[in-house]
């Protein structure tokens, strides 16, 4: 059977799939992971997750950030502190020596974004960006339990 080239959620999958491929080559060549590129790129925007807050952002088992964490300590990319309020928390600060990798995550972002949006002009990448956002809205309220739902599993 032949996929049409022209069927959006297997074009959406091919995309994402040959996205994380080229990430991962990337990130390989700087001698780290697309886990933990995209680890100190929450870090950078959220400054102070817990392992567990980072875990469920990048959907990944916590004892999983526990070790990449531990890499990137080692590197001297991340800290943890102990969470002011449990003493059970790690908090997650980026250190110097992150900025300049997040630097090069940044301009290797900027050439992939350069690869797949090569020959579209400025208004469709605006309506493809627009109509991604609506349906990762979309998807994301079907994970979330509605109110009535959250009422009958109490009851």
């Amino acid at each position: 059977m032949t996929i049409p080239t022209n069927d959006l959620l297997f074009l959406l999958h091919d995309v994402a799939r040959l996205l994380r491929i080229e990430s991962d080559k990337r990130a390989r060549g700087n001698g780290m992971t697309r886990a933990q590129w995209v680890m100190l790129i929450w870090l950078e925007r959220q400054p102070g997750l817990s392992q567990k807050e980072l875990s469920e952002l990048i959907e990944v088992e916590p004892i999983t950030v526990a070790r990449l964490v531990d890499r990137l300590e080692a590197r001297g990319m991340v800290e943890r502190r102990p969470d002011p309020a449990d003493r059970r928390i790690w908090r997650l600060h980026l250190r110097p020596a992150a900025l300049p990798v997040l630097a090069e995550i940044e301009r290797h972002r900027a050439e992939m974004a350069a690869l797949v949006t090569a020959g579209l002009d400025a208004a469709t990448i605006a309506r493809m960006t627009d109509g991604l956002a609506r349906m990762k809205a979309s998807l994301s309220a079907e994970v979330r339990p509605r109110p009535r739902e959250v009422a009958k599993e109490v009851a």
